[in-house]
């Protein structure tokens, strides 16, 4: 069976979002076909997670949590993944689909997936992620084919340019040909993309546990082609809103939280959803909320998105089934107030916000 999909990383998040997504709309036939699942840490651990993925019966994923006030619950079983391989043991099959049947690739390959070492070249086939997919990218041009849609899905701002120009970086050095980084400029389509899901735990040997609330943002460009439509999947033309929703609304409110755990010395396993059975702290940051977030995002004509954005983070936050501890949030929190709140305060200088500068300059 051809699999127009292709997925580097094997990620709960991915298992329980992307996949999750195409398995669904496979059913109702909106999708372009089924995923190969491509491995490519070579970890030895993480074989029984493959087997398990392409399983005949697929693999489950529950959704727990609260949406529309009310409590959900549910299991599904996602059957989207035809095969998996590893790039370690498989790298010759992998050329083939990626030359020959993939014309969407997704990635998820965690917080260094992009980092290149001094040593990447050392092995019959590159250590890297980035290594890799340029070899596979080169493979493809020289077999005369198509171009395809990359659409990477780390947690990086504009992660579609950012691959790009680091995949440029490399072909100077490795494959200089010029038509080939024409190839790369023009027939791929490299596709800026926001997800937000929390998958709160994996399942054994394969699957998650998620919140209810899911988005895959993918901003629109000439050339396009998503991997399945699903009223999750949100086709827009600028990802900027919704980068900044999530990152000042939710992510601000995780560090606002961490802040006052933080500074009253709370309980060391205190999590998200403790923390606001508090009156006291649960009033702040609805105040924080509703006068100056929600200001700031109506300064920059966002303001209706930022109170439905507002709503569904607290619901979230509320999530009954997630054990979310703020002492893991709370980590790097220094260079998260520069981020989360800092930079929110720059980017709308006329809101008046007392308590979150009062955060954002707190040592």
């Amino acid at each position: 069976m051809d699999t127009p999909i292709l997925q580097f990383g094997t990620s709960r998040f991915l298992q329980a979002h992307a996949d999750l997504f195409v398995g669904e709309a496979l059913e109702r036939g909106e999708a372009l076909g089924r995923i190969t699942v491509v491995q490519t840490t070579g970890s030895p651990e993480r074989a029984g997670r493959l087997a398990a993925l392409a399983a005949p019966g697929g693999y489950r994923v529950i959704v727990r949590g609260r949406k529309d006030g009310r409590d959900v619950e549910r299991e599904q079983r996602v059957t989207s993944i035809a095969r998996t391989l590893s790039t370690a043991s498989d790298w010759e099959t992998v050329k083939r689909i990626f030359r020959e049947e993939a014309a969407v690739v997704l990635s998820n390959t965690g917080d260094t997936g992009y980092t290149v070492g001094p040593d990447d070249l050392a092995g019959p086939v590159p250590a890297s992620f980035p290594g890799k997919l340029l070899a596979l990218l080169h493979d493809r041009f020289a077999a005369n084919r198509r171009g395809l849609t990359m659409l990477p899905c780390e947690l990086v701002s504009r992660n579609g340019d950012v691959l790009k120009r680091l995949i440029l970086d490399l072909q100077a050095d490795r494959y200089p040909e010029s038509d080939f980084r024409d190839w790369l400029c023009e027939s791929v389509v490299w596709g800026n993309t926001l997800v937000d899901r929390i998958v709160s735990e994996p399942l054994e040997p394969a699957g998650a546990v998620a919140e209810p609330y899911a988005l895959w943002a993918i901003e629109n460009q000439p050339g396009l082609t998503l991997p399945c439509r699903h009223a999750d999947i949100r086709l827009v033309d600028d990802l900027t809103p919704y980068e900044k929703l999530k990152l000042h609304i939710l992510n601000l409110g995780h560090t606002v939280l961490a802040d006052i755990w933080l500074s009253e010395n709370r309980p060391a396993e205190e999590t998200v959803k403790a923390i606001l059975t508090d009156a006291g702290v649960r009033q702040r940051l609805l105040s924080i909320y509703r006068e100056e977030v929600v200001p700031g995002f109506a300064a920059r004509g966002l303001g209706h998105e930022a109170e439905a954005y507002v709503a569904a983070t607290l619901e979230r936050f509320d999530n009954p089934f997630l054990e979310h501890r703020l002492g893991d949030i709370a980590n790097h929190h220094a260079q998260k107030r520069v981020r989360r709140i800092g930079d929110f305060l720059a980017w709308t200088p006329d809101v008046p916000m007392p308590r979150l500068a009062a955060i954002a300059g707190s040592q």
